[in-house]
């Protein structure tokens, strides 16, 4: 696991809430992804990246595990990345 030394605080906040989101499978998805990336996330991904802190884990578990359709209003980019990123991860297995 990444530690958030060398992080801005905001970062840092983005780290350990992708880490603590309640639903284990959550806490993995996305804190894997932001181990990996989160150094690196443009500000405008960082607030998109805030956005989806805010959805409800079950949805958001679905959608990324391709369970329902991801609603337009979420079909973003960063969406579509973090699903790539796992995806890729598991192809590669």
């Amino acid at each position: 696991m990444r530690t958030s030394a060398g992080l801005d605080e905001r970062r840092k906040r983005l780290l350990y809430h992708a880490w603590h989101r309640g639903m284990r499978e959550m806490d993995y998805v996305l804190g894997v992804f932001a181990n990996d990336t989160i150094e690196s996330l443009s500000n405008d991904e960082l607030d998109a990246f805030e956005d989806i802190m805010r959805v409800p884990d079950p949805d958001m578990y679905k959608w990324l595990s391709g369970t329902t359709e991801t609603p337009a209003n979420w079909d973003t980019p960063l969406v579509r990345r973090i699903r790539a990123f796992h995806l890729e991860d598991r192809d590669a297995k």
